[in-house]
């Protein structure tokens, strides 16, 4: 009986999901409340109307990475996307296996700042209602990092919990909720770009400061600022990768969700953006103190348009799209320390599939507890700190990878083949290494990635010489 249990094949993730729920998985994950919290962000970094530059750049940008990501994610249609894909071009047995290790252990770190950023900003947003909610109880600094504990902490908490809840079924339980998910957060975008259109001032719009066009030090360090931001709202065009195990016909399916969702998404933010402007002066807007308008920016929007109702209104749609983008960034990260640990570079525990719905269950509640922990961060400190990491570890290795003899060989023979090869993955190395080091707090935030990478190497030299033991002993 015990030898029948042995030789038993392990339970493998099954290929539910479909090229439109992939799509919708995209676009919620884009979305979520990313650009209707950062939008005073960027025009305060930009100093003016001119932060439509930076959605556009990040889009171009986007669409460019995009590409990179439609190759390797038909080339290799495996769970943890990034995982798979540093594994096989850097070499299995070589420097890919330390650099997929390092991709998932800074996951650890990374996955649960993204995913408590829309927690957090779930919570922001619906303390619309909640006027004291935001007002601390505890407070306190570690290593530099403001941390807040507040009822806007405790909601934000809430939020990770409920979609832990609703992802514990089966992933064509899941395709089906994330066509709806996907469906209501477009009709949001769509409701904001209309009703700022049918009122629109385009002297207001385009009132462009003197001099903000002058390419000077100030405007290339305000470029740089605006473009993280909106790298950061751009970003999760790329979460059907990570569930490459989990798609119905790979080839088709992951290029069509990854470019479809950039440009969807892309012109939605970039009429919105001019919408909300055409209503809301910009000055209000980049204010350095937290009024009103800067913090519930869509909700005074709405206010100014049709009155106090419509803003409640506009606030339980944004606080959805928020809590949407919670259960995608969940669903599609989880998959990675799951294919660490099937290919034994984690702890087997994280491998293990729920019986009933072949899910990763204890990568999920995992990531999930991470994540509770995380929404005591500032929103501002959570987007620096996870964009910085995430280029450093995931985006630069990545399109490097492209590049090499091994990709330039294999997408001769499968798989999606981006146009004007190399030239997009040229542009997007250097608009990420444009994002780094065009920012004041480069040194700072540097200094966070190089303290995940020093304790990764340690951790994988450790397991490294300990399995080297056992194969010894055996």
């Amino acid at each position: 009986m015990e030898t029948d249990r042995l030789c038993e094949p392990k339970a493998e993730l099954q290929r539910g999901l479909s090229t439109t729920s992939a799509l919708g998985l995209n676009v919620i994950d884009m979305v979520g409340v990313g650009p209707f919290v950062t939008l005073p962000l960027i025009v305060g970094a930009m100093g003016g109307p001119q932060a439509m530059l930076g959605w556009l750049l990040g889009a171009l940008l986007s669409m460019c990475d995009g590409l990179i990501w439609s190759e390797l994610g038909t080339a290799y249609p495996e769970a943890g996307g990034s995982y798979a894909y540093l594994k096989h071009l850097y070499g299995e047995r070589k420097l890919g296996r330390a650099f997929s290790f390092l991709y998932a252990w800074q996951l650890l770190f990374s996955a649960p700042l993204s995913i408590a950023s829309g927690c957090i900003g779930f919570s922001q947003y619906l303390s619309f209602f909640f006027p004291n909610a935001g007002r601390p109880f505890a407070s306190t600094h570690l290593l530099g990092v403001p941390i807040v504990l507040s009822g806007q902490t405790l909601i934000a908490m809430g939020a990770c919990v409920i979609a832990l809840v609703v992802l514990h079924r089966s992933i064509l339980a899941i395709d089906r909720i994330v066509r709806w998910l996907g469906l209501l957060v477009g009709l949001t975008l769509v409701f904001v770009i209309i009703a700022g259109f049918t009122h629109f001032n385009v002297h207001q719009a385009f009132d462009f400061p003197a001099g903000a066009f002058h390419l000077n030090g100030a405007f290339f360090i305000g470029l740089g600022a605006g473009m993280l931001i909106s790298a950061y709202d751009y970003w999760g065009y790329y979460n059907v990768c990570f569930l490459g195990a989990e798609v119905r016909d790979p080839q088709r399916t992951i290029p069509r969700a990854v470019l479809g969702a950039i440009a969807i998404v892309a012109t939605l933010y970039l009429l919105m953006n001019i919408s909300v402007l055409g209503v809301l002066p910009w000055q209000e807007l980049a204010q350095d103190i937290d009024s009103h308008a800067r913090m519930f920016t869509m909700a005074v929007f709405m206010e100014r348009l049709y009155g106090h109702s419509a803003a409640g209104v506009i606030v339980l749609l944004i606080s959805f799209a928020a809590l949407s983008s919670v259960f995608a960034l969940l669903l599609g990260y989880s998959r990675i320390p799951f294919a660490a640990a099937r290919d034994g570079n984690f702890p087997a525990w994280f491998g293990t599939l729920h019986p009933k719905h072949r899910i990763p269950q204890h990568s999920l509640l995992t990531l999930g507890g991470m994540t509770l922990l995380c929404c005591i961060f500032r929103l501002q400190e959570v987007i620096t700190t996870l964009v910085v990491v995430r280029i450093l570890f995931q985006f630069l290795l990545q399109g490097t990878a492209v590049l090499l003899p091994k990709h330039r060989r294999q997408r001769k023979l499968r798989g999606f083949r981006m146009p004007l090869y190399p030239l997009p993955v040229f542009l997007a190395l250097g608009g990420f290494l444009f994002i780094l080091f065009s920012r004041s707090n480069f040194l700072k935030e540097m200094r966070t990635a190089g303290f995940i990478l020093i304790a990764g190497t340690v951790v994988y030299v450790v397991r490294y010489f300990a399995a080297g033991d056992r194969r010894v002993q055996g």
